[in-house]
């Protein structure tokens, strides 16, 4: 089979990674993939967002399935006008993919449909939005309704910072469209999960729980960013909880978005807090979360392009998906000055990172010229290392980090510690 995956960031590296080792595979391609992707695919220079250039290599090189992995292109309708011309996708439709390209959209769904979330309220004008910060408690989380590059969600402390997060959405348009509406939350308190899970509209198998560290810098503090790193299983998330999530959360919100005629297949994402009352829904993806994608995935047993097919063909039931023991530690090297403004071109040097047992390094933000490895990006690099438990995992991954240079680059040093 001819496949493509569409993306150039590190969850698409982790996916080319493990999908390449597929018999069923003849060609894999990128588009338009990065530096590391391009040892186990062919990188074609077509952005995620050029729809219909898609498409047209999609038409001219015999492509039969698609792997469709951003948001933005999701959100777009990729997937649908793929299947249009009959390339079977991995990702759900452009119906489906609202649960996460409308944050206003997913909480309406979940009052609706009595799925524990937060408290908010939506608003359209500035200065009733203003009006509600000043009378509130705090703190709050002042969200963008649309996509924002994972950059749209502020969580205020005071006044003060939720009246930047109002002004910078709705006045100076900071995320364009994503931002002329707006919601306003009440701050759940407790442990954050990722949940990343399989389904086919019909079944849902959850994968194995992880935690992000989003802040930029350690202790959890500086502003939100895509992910400096996630541990794989989540210590707080127990056998309990996870059965709790099920019944309350995973299976309402698939017939949920059945029953709204946006039957979802593909990968989703679901943001827990444990509060004290429960496990509550803080956001959903309609996509491998990255980097958890990078933390989990290299836990993954069952061949991930089969899980795939069986996905897009509604036999999902009929696959054993099954993880190894373990744990895994993902720590992303990123560029000076991200999540703000950062300079580029960069030279990478590896050192002997891949020589540290149990580690794979997927490339974010890296491009090849000129046989030399450059920065291209803000996350520039997804350190990851399984270990027997997730003191081995978290040594293995900061060896590795400490193998690597380049100019300006920057880290946490507590993932998985905090």
């Amino acid at each position: 089979m001819n496949v493509m995956i569409i993306g150039g960031g590190g969850r698409e590296h982790a996916i080319a990674r493990y999908i390449a080792v597929s018999p069923k595979i003849t060609k894999l391609y990128a588009l338009p993939g990065n530096g590391g992707i391009s040892e186990v695919a062919e990188c074609v220079n077509i952005s995620a967002e050029d729809i219909d250039g898609i498409v047209s290599f999609a038409q001219n090189n015999a492509i039969d399935f698609a792997i469709v992995a951003p948001d933005d292109p999701l959100a777009m309708g990729c997937v649908d006008r793929l299947e249009a011309i009959g390339v079977k996708c991995f990702g759900p439709d452009q119906k489906a993919a609202i649960i996460e390209s409308s944050k206003i959209f997913a909480k309406e769904l979940m009052k609706k449909y009595g799925i524990p979330t937060a408290d908010y309220k939506i608003f359209t004008e500035i200065d009733e939005a203003l009006s509600y910060c000043a009378l509130h408690d705090y703190p709050l989380v002042v969200k963008a309704d649309g996509l924002a590059k994972g950059k749209g969600v502020t969580v205020a402390e005071n006044f003060k910072q939720a009246r930047e997060a109002v002004l910078s959405c709705m006045k100076d348009k900071a995320f364009g469209k994503s931002g002329e509406r707006i919601l306003i939350e009440e701050c759940l308190r407790g442990p954050e999960v990722t949940v990343l899970a399989f389904t086919d509209g019909k079944t849902i198998v959850p994968m194995l729980s992880s935690m992000d560290h989003k802040r930029a810098y350690d202790g959890n503090k500086g502003p939100n960013t895509g992910g400096m790193g996630v541990v794989a299983p989540n210590f707080y998330y127990t056998p309990e909880i996870a059965e709790e999530c099920m019944n309350k959360i995973f299976v309402p919100t698939i017939e949920a978005m059945k029953s709204e005629g946006r039957t979802f297949k593909g990968c989703l994402y679901f943001g827990l807090m444990l509060t004290k009352d429960g496990p509550k829904v803080i956001e959903y993806n309609c996509r491998f979360g990255d980097p958890e994608a990078e933390a989990v995935l290299p836990l993954l047993a069952t061949d991930l392009f089969t899980i795939m097919q069986a996905v897009r063909d509604e036999k999902l039931a009929e696959v054993p998906v099954k993880f190894i023991d373990g744990a895994s530690c993902c720590v992303v090297i990123a560029s000076g000055g991200y999540p703000g403004k950062y300079l580029t071109g960069y030279e990478i040097t590896l050192g002997e990172s891949g020589e540290v047992p149990g580690v794979e390094i997927f490339h974010a933000g890296t491009k090849k010229e000129n046989g030399k490895l450059l920065t291209a990006g803000g996350r520039v690099l997804a350190v990851t290392a399984v270990g027997d438990n997730p003191a081995e995992a978290r040594e293995r991954a900061y060896d590795a980090v400490k193998c690597i240079n380049f100019e300006g680059m920057r880290y946490r040093s507590d993932i998985g510690a905090c």
